[in-house]
Formats: structure tokens, C-alpha cells, sequence
């Protein structure tokens, strides 16, 4: 039998970025999201976000791909909170999220990162901080050959 250990850090936003996670409700989602995954065998080490956005720490098993794990928690949450009224408008995710693999030296930092979403968005905003790391991403990047 095969032994995986894949970290991943997922994100995505509500659509259209609007601030629809308010505190009293974005407890209920995040603890939700880790309860689905447990109920999916999706092992989900942390969730938190902040109004606009959500940040999951997750691991991966042998048969599960990022793209259909995160299908699997977005699609859930946002039928979870249609169907238990948690907003008055009809809620949905963006299509589009960011997902990256994680060392085990960076967990520990990762986790006190997620886990101060609040603190963390009372300075930088996620639009902000979005960009930023699309500006680190593409530095890295090979230029392209023409």
C-alpha cells in the first residue's frame, strides 16, 4: 500500500470577492469544511479565512487529486449554506482557486498563518496580498523563449 504525505494550502474566495463570511457565520463554514472533509476521508489539518476568502491545510492520500479534493469542499460548503440559509442571497465560491504543496519545515508557519487570518487582514487585504503573490510567483518563472 502506498504512503503519501502531501501537504497542500488551498484558497479561494466567495464569488465576486464580496465580504459575505462575516465572523458569526464563517465559524460555522470553516468548521463545516473541516467536518465534510472528515466525513470524505479528506484530511483537513486548517481552515480559517476572513470575509472574502478561505485557506485550508490539507493532505492528500493516494487517491485523491487537488482539483477534485477542493471540488469536493467547495461544492459541499456552498450547498451547505444555501440549504441552511447562512446568507439571504444564493452563495457561491469563485470557480478559480490557488493550491500549493508545503513542506513539513514550513507547517508550523503555515498553521500560526491560517490560524491569524483576522489579525492578518486587519493590515494587508486579500486583494493585496493576492497580488503579491502572483508578483512572487512570476519572478521565479523562466522567461519565456520566443
Amino acid at each position: 500500500m502506498p504512503f503519501l504525505k502531501i501537504w497542500i494550502h488551498a484558497v479561494w474566495a466567495t464569488s465576486g470577492r464580496q465580504p459575505l463570511l462575516l465572523p458569526h457565520i464563517r465559524k460555522k463554514v470553516f468548521l463545516h469544511i473541516k467536518e465534510n472533509g472528515i466525513q470524505k476521508g479528506i484530511v483537513v489539518d486548517r481552515v480559517n479565512g476572513y470575509d472574502d476568502h478561505v485557506h485550508v491545510l490539507l493532505s492528500l492520500s493516494n487517491d485523491q487529486s487537488i482539483a477534485r479534493t477542493i471540488q469536493l469542499l467547495k461544492g459541499e460548503s456552498s450547498f451547505w449554506i444555501n440549504k441552511n440559509s447562512l446568507i439571504p442571497m444564493k452563495f457561491q465560491w469563485q470557480d478559480e482557486y490557488y493550491a500549493a504543496s508545503v513542506s513539513d519545515t514550513h507547517l508550523l508557519n503555515l498553521r500560526n498563518y491560517i490560524d491569524s487570518q483576522e489579525e492578518h487582514h486587519r493590515k494587508k487585504t486579500f486583494l493585496d496580498e493576492y497580488e503579491e503573490l502572483i508578483q512572487e510567483i512570476t519572478a521565479t518563472l523562466p522567461p519565456v523563449q520566443v
